[in-house]
């Protein structure tokens, strides 16, 4: 409720700029449909919804409410993953798009397990679905042990168990401001620098901003 004082202009916004992808993420799926802009429809070829679900609960609670809503790409988040979540009930929708996962990585971070992971992977990729393993969060457990990891050693190690799956690319069909289909041509092409390549969130990343913070 917080954000409804400016939820117009940051509508307006995405709009205003049809050349750009929308990532947006909640968890309060049941208030997006009063919160959609005039003209909405069936939703932007812009933008991407997202809901947050870390554990079972509220993957029962949240997915069939994003399944309801209109809009072109939708995704989710299951982040922190502090309990293991089965999507396969979802899946043969056609919907979901994408599944990001990552571990908690506040103070008292619970575990997250690979076990949890590796069965969530194999739900995506039977449905030829991208998925993302971001991180490990700060304590991650596999065969019973039990690892503490710091800073980008968790995205890192997340890359080393090979677990993302590319699916079936999302088609965002961006145009100018005047409603005509950008070329595949002049479309942005993502930068990925040398430590980028050990980087778990790779396949859903933007791409390196070039900040220099790698050579220093």
């Amino acid at each position: 409720e917080e954000a409804d004082p400016w939820r117009d202009e940051a509508w307006e916004i995405m709009r205003q700029r049809p050349d750009v992808k929308f990532f947006l993420l909640t968890k309060r799926p049941q208030r997006v449909a009063q919160q959609l802009p005039p003209g909405w429809g069936e939703g932007w070829e812009n933008v991407m919804l997202n809901v947050t679900c870390e554990n079972q609960h509220r993957a029962d609670e949240r997915i069939p409410l994003l399944l309801s809503l209109p809009f072109k790409h939708k995704g989710i988040m299951c982040a922190p993953y502090i309990g293991p979540v089965s999507i396969r009930a979802y899946l043969p929708s056609g919907q979901i798009e994408q599944v990001l996962c990552d571990g908690e990585n506040y103070d008292g971070a619970r575990p997250c397990h690979y076990e949890w992971v590796k069965a969530l992977r194999d739900e995506c990729a039977a449905h030829n679905v991208t998925f993302v393993f971001c991180g490990t969060g700060r304590r991650f457990v596999k065969d019973g042990k039990t690892y503490r990891l710091e800073g980008s050693l968790q995205t890192e190690q997340a890359h080393k168990s090979g677990l993302s799956f590319r699916g079936k690319p999302m088609d965002f069909k961006l145009t100018d401001t005047w409603g005509y289909p950008i070329p595949k041509e002049e479309l942005y092409v993502p930068y990925f620098g040398p430590r980028c390549d050990k980087c778990g969130m790779r396949i859903s990343c933007n791409g390196c901003s070039r900040c220099g913070k790698c050579e220093k």
